[in-house]
């Protein structure tokens, strides 16, 4: 068992998942304001740092994906913030792309930069603390989309920055998105991110990436978020498998999926029956954002100082994910 398998397992396994706090600045402003919160380094650090600090980090959490502001931050007990969540048994993380651009040549699409200097700036990040890394590539769904260009671009670029990340000893996260924007029906949605996740392994491979030593994050087989060919939760589970079994090698030892837009409940229940239904070796667990703080980000709005409180959000929400990883959540649990 290499290194980089050790990390991987160590951040998927036991009903653990990812807690996903790497929004930029940007995103993390819109989140504050819709709640009434003043964005400013400080309440970025209070609000993210009451996450790290709360009883389920230990117990539901095996990794934390931070953005470059928050791993440079101190906590208010005076550690790192890399120090404080590995004091949970958790490891440290961090966002290594810087964004995603309009694509030459193509220009409703999208391709994630952010390869230039990425090997110093890699460097940095482990002396910092962070073990594995995290890359988003996005792709439109659209009669036309995504087009080649984006399917070799993004894959190409994927596999660069994981050589990278290998190369300098931390687990990269593999992160194709196919996006749920449009009136797509669930099977074009499976179609194209069959597409996009054989063109992503493709390019691993020539760029010898250890697939043992990878995590990927996919989305999960969903219709299109204005669709009117909603599909149930039971074939959201089953076309998810499939598509996964079909086109990811079984070196790989974990998926962990992205909630896209589902809401904390739909994202646990998907998660619970694709569990149900696994009858795979990968471990299937979560690296959800918002599916794990939206609660949380609600309740502590009504008061930044409840710690506590917004502690206890969050840990239920964790627990639930965990559960659902496991293939024990129910909607009774959910509403206990």
């Amino acid at each position: 068992m290499s290194e980089l398998n050790k990390i991987a397992l160590k951040i998927l396994s036991n009903g653990k998942g990812i807690l996903a706090t790497d929004e930029s600045n940007g995103t993390m402003t819109k989140r504050l304001e819709s709640v009434n919160v003043p964005s400013s380094p400080e309440n970025r650090l209070l609000f993210r740092e009451t996450l790290f600090t709360a009883s389920g980090m230990k117990d539901f959490i095996g990794g934390v994906i931070l953005y470059d502001e928050t791993i440079n931050q101190t906590s208010s007990s005076k550690h790192t913030i890399p120090e404080l969540v590995s004091k949970s048994g958790v490891v440290p993380g961090i966002k290594v792309d810087t964004g995603a651009k309009i694509l030459a040549g193509s220009h409703e699409e999208k391709i994630t930069e952010g390869l230039d200097g990425l090997r110093e700036r890699l460097k940095n990040y482990y002396k910092l603390g962070a073990r594995f890394t995290k890359w988003r590539g996005v792709y439109n769904i659209s009669d036309k989309y995504p087009s080649k260009l984006s399917l070799h671009s993004n894959a190409h670029a994927l596999a660069r920055y994981s050589a990278l990340v290998q190369e300098c000893g931390m687990v990269p996260i593999v992160e194709p998105e196919v996006l749920m924007d449009g009136d797509h029906s669930a099977e074009t949605c499976f179609h194209k991110t069959s597409e996009v996740i054989k063109k992503c392994f493709e390019e691993l491979m020539v760029n010898k990436v250890d697939l043992s030593g990878m995590i990927l994050k996919p989305n999960m087989i969903l219709a299109g978020n204005t669709s009117n060919k909603k599909i149930s939760s039971d074939e959201v589970a089953k076309l998810t498998l499939k598509c996964l079994k079909e086109n990811v090698p079984t070196d790989v030892p974990g998926i962990a999926f992205l909630s896209g837009g589902q809401t904390e409940v739909e994202a646990a229940e998907n998660l619970n029956l694709i569990n149900k239904y696994n009858d795979t070796n990968f471990i299937m667990t979560y690296s959800y954002g918002r599916a794990l703080q939206q609660s949380a980000l609600k309740f502590w709005s009504k008061d930044i100082n409840d710690i506590k409180g917004t502690q206890n959000v969050f840990t239920h929400r964790a627990k639930m994910c965990s559960l659902a990883s496991k293939g024990k959540w129910t909607i009774e649990i959910e509403n206990k």
